[in-house]
C-alpha cells in the first residue's frame, strides 16, 4: 500500500492558471543551520483564485511563516515553482522580485510600520513615491477614504489609535492596487473591538474589490473570515479546506 501524504489527501484541485493568482508546485525550503539542514516546507502544493480570502494557520515551526515569505516573494523556495499572476516568480533574482513586490503585493503587518514623523497621508504616498507614479497624492486620499480615514489624513501615528494606525497600514498596502494582499497577523496588537473592525474592511475590500487575500494567523476568528484554511504541520499542509 502506497503511504499516505498528506499534501496530496488535502492537496486542492489545481486550477487553470489563468483563473488562479497563486499555483505553487512542490514548494520546498530548507535551511543550512551550521552542520544541521532544516526542512521548513517539504513538497507543498496548492493554488489560490483570483479573488479569494485564504487563511494559513498551524503552530510554531510549522512552516506557515516560511511560506508566507515565499508567497510575499521575500525569500525564494530551493526547490518547486511558484506562480504569482501566471509568472514563475521561484527563480528570480532579488531585484526582480522587489519590483514584483512593489507592483503586485500589498504587504499588512502586526506591527504596522509606520513612520513616527509622516503624516497618514504620507505613510500611504511612500509606496507610489518609490514606483514614481503619478498622482501621489490624489491615490493615496482615495486609499485613506477607502478605510475610513479621510478625517485623518494629516494625523501622524501617535495622534491614531492601533486600529486607525492599522488602517493607514492597509492603506498604504492597497495604494499601489496589489493583486495579492498579505496579512501576517494583521489584528495580533489590537484589543477585541478594534480587531473585529480591521477584518470588517479587509472583508470589504476583499469582496467589493476582488483581491486576493491571504491572512497568516494563529487566530480562529479571523480565520473564521476567509473561505477556506490552509493547515500546516512540520513543513507540509496537514488540512486544506473551506471554511464551515
Amino acid at each position: 500500500m502506497a503511504a499516505h501524504n498528506p499534501d496530496v489527501a488535502h492537496r486542492r484541485p489545481m486550477n487553470d492558471q489563468t483563473e488562479a493568482t497563486i499555483v505553487a508546485e512542490q514548494l520546498s525550503k530548507t535551511y543550512q543551520m551550521g552542520d544541521m539542514k532544516v526542512e521548513a516546507l517539504r513538497g507543498v502544493s496548492f493554488s489560490i483564485t483570483h479573488g479569494e480570502m485564504v487563511a494559513i494557520m498551524g503552530p510554531s515551526g510549522s512552516g506557515k511563516s516560511t511560506a508566507m515569505n515565499l508567497l510575499g516573494c521575500l525569500d525564494t523556495p530551493t526547490n518547486g515553482t511558484y506562480k504569482l499572476d501566471g509568472q514563475n516568480v521561484a527563480g528570480l533574482n532579488e531585484d526582480a522580485l522587489a519590483a514584483i513586490r512593489l507592483r503586485k503585493i500589498g504587504f499588512v503587518f502586526q506591527a504596522f510600520n509606520l513612520l513616527p514623523r509622516m503624516s497618514a497621508l504620507e505613510q500611504v504616498e511612500l509606496p507610489l513615491m518609490y514606483a514614481g507614479a503619478p498622482n501621489r497624492r490624489g491615490r493615496a486620499l482615495e486609499a485613506l477614504e477607502s478605510v475610513g480615514l479621510a478625517d485623518r489624513v494629516d494625523h501622524s501615528p501617535v495622534e491614531l489609535s492601533g486600529g486607525q494606525q492599522q488602517r493607514v497600514a492597509i492603506a498604504r498596502a492597497l495604494v499601489s492596487e496589489p493583486s495579492l494582499l498579505l496579512a501576517d497577523e494583521p489584528t495580533g496588537n489590537l484589543d477585541t473591538r478594534s480587531a473585529s473592525e480591521i477584518m470588517d474592511v479587509i472583508d470589504t475590500l476583499n469582496t467589493q474589490r476582488g483581491i486576493t487575500t491571504i491572512l497568516v494567523t494563529h487566530e480562529n476568528e479571523v480565520a473564521s473570515r476567509a473561505r477556506r484554511i490552509i493547515r500546516f504541520r512540520d513543513g507540509r499542509i496537514e488540512k486544506d479546506e473551506p471554511v464551515q
